[in-house]
């Protein structure tokens, strides 16, 4: 678990900017890129999923962001 600090105006963008870190990581096979959370700093018990965290049929988790409508996606095709 690696915890990052960052100012931010609000949970949109700190969602915002957790997805695109994310991303430029799907390449490092050690990031579980799909277990990405944002917390507060005064509350990291309350945790914000940044991707769906639906498991796709082929075991891969969805690309797309937490309470998306349609279909998932796998996380190699955001």
């Amino acid at each position: 678990m690696i915890h990052l600090p960052v100012a931010v105006a609000d949970l949109a963008e700190a969602l915002e900017l957790a997805r695109s870190l994310a991303r430029s990581l799907t390449s490092a096979p050690q990031v579980d890129v799909s277990g990405t959370t944002v917390s507060a700093e005064d509350a990291q018990h309350v945790r914000h999923w940044v991707f769906c965290d639906r498991i796709m049929p082929d075991r891969r988790r969805c690309a797309r962001r937490a309470d998306h409508l349609g279909s998932c996606l796998p996380i190699d095709d955001p």
